[in-house]
């Protein structure tokens, strides 16, 4: 029980957040008389709120290296205009629309990230320049106007789901039952062998009692959610690129030299430096991969909405943001996690998803997040004082 209370402790920003996630979607299930947890409502929820989450994940890495970056929205803007141009009025095969969008992604990231890292301007003017050079530029490149009739297979991006490779039986998508076995399995085998590798090092570990609780509650969520999804179309294509950024990028900051870097980066800039970190080249990298997500974020909204418009990506960069701080991301830097983040951007989702679904307006909604942040970033400065 000692070892668990010190866990809950040491990640309380996180768990905090799970929590309050948790009885937010209680609360809007009941509200909503049972509609937020039907599966056509948990399919749209994640489509959604896709890009938005795209947008997170580079975006906490941003703030941990101690910067914010306020051009997301209209770069996913002008790229979402690039790749409209590219495949209607020139004709380009969607697979190359695709590569080319992410490479002036990350030339674009590149870009911010040689005036931050290098020449030393602040990030947020930096991004700001950003954010209204780009959105100029989406308005010259579409001249004022929409660009419709993309191609199907760019569309089966958002709106495309895994086949059923063993039919259906009962309703249920069995190809959906059988990944969310298969991943209950990983899940067991990967908790089995962090655990045993803790122990082995000497790191105290809860009683096995409560390991089991745990991966038993852990698996349960799993295949409730993977029932859910079976019981409408399966899983969307974009939960699959969802699934495969999170873990990649939970992989880096947490299993990589270069994430130790970039959370050595924020934590204290100089002394990472005189460590022998290579703080400038650090930012510069992680403004380029913020560039190329945000080309994905672009790509990925442009095919939902199945256009490219001017307005595209509006307001984005601070419903990305948001989402880092609700996750425990700190506002000083050096601190943040790829999940929390994706708990951010989730409970911001199942907050506007829940709002709408019982009639509450836009205007109201707004004021309602904006309280929700404050709080947010008012509790992480809680627990930092109280452990400082």
């Amino acid at each position: 029980m000692e070892t668990l209370a010190k866990s809950f402790k040491s990640n309380i920003r996180q768990y905090g957040m799970i929590i309050a996630l948790i009885f937010i979607m209680l609360l809007f299930q009941l509200l909503s008389d049972g509609i937020l947890m039907q599966p056509l409502n948990i399919t749209n929820l994640i489509l959604q709120n896709s890009y938005i989450l795209v947008l997170a994940i580079g975006m906490v890495l941003v703030i941990i290296t101690g910067h914010i970056d306020l051009s997301v929205g209209s770069i996913a803007a002008v790229i979402g205009a690039i790749a409209a141009i590219l495949m209607v009025h020139m004709q380009v095969p969607v697979w190359l629309t695709l590569i080319i969008c992410l490479l002036i992604g990350a030339l674009i990231g590149a870009w911010q990230g040689f005036w931050i890292a290098y020449v030393g301007i602040p990030a947020f003017i930096v991004t700001l320049a950003g954010m209204l050079l780009f959105r100029g530029l989406t308005m010259v490149i579409l001249e004022g106007q929409s660009i419709a009739s993309l191609p199907q297979s760019f569309l089966n991006i958002s709106s495309g789901f895994v086949p059923d490779l063993f039919g259906e039986a009962g309703g249920l998508h069995l190809t959906t039952i059988l990944v969310g076995v298969l991943l209950s399995l990983l899940l067991i085998w990967s908790e089995w062998r962090l655990r045993a590798v803790q122990r082995k090092y000497g790191v105290q570990t809860v009683h096995m009692s409560w390991f089991i609780v745990k991966v038993a509650l852990l698996i349960a969520v799993l295949n409730a959610f993977m029932f859910i999804l079976a019981s409408y179309e399966g899983i969307p294509n974009l939960l699959i690129i969802l699934v495969l950024l999170i873990a990649a990028y939970t992989f880096i900051t947490n299993r990589t030299v270069i994430g130790r870097h970039i959370y050595a980066t924020g934590g204290n800039v100089k002394a990472a430096a005189l460590s022998g970190i290579k703080t400038k080249r650090v930012t510069f990298m992680v403004f380029v991969n913020m560039g190329v997500l945000s080309a994905l974020a672009g790509i990925i909204f442009a095919s939902r909405l199945s256009a490219a418009t001017p307005k595209a990506g509006n307001l984005f960069e601070l419903d990305a943001i948001a989402a880092c701080f609700i996750g425990g991301a700190s506002a000083t830097g050096g601190v943040g996690t790829v999940i929390g983040a994706i708990v951010g951007g989730l409970v911001m989702g199942v907050m506007n998803n829940g709002m709408s679904l019982i009639g509450i307006s836009v205007d109201w909604q707004q004021a309602i997040k904006g309280l929700v942040l404050l709080i947010a970033v008012a509790f992480d400065f809680y627990i930092k004082n109280r452990s400082s």
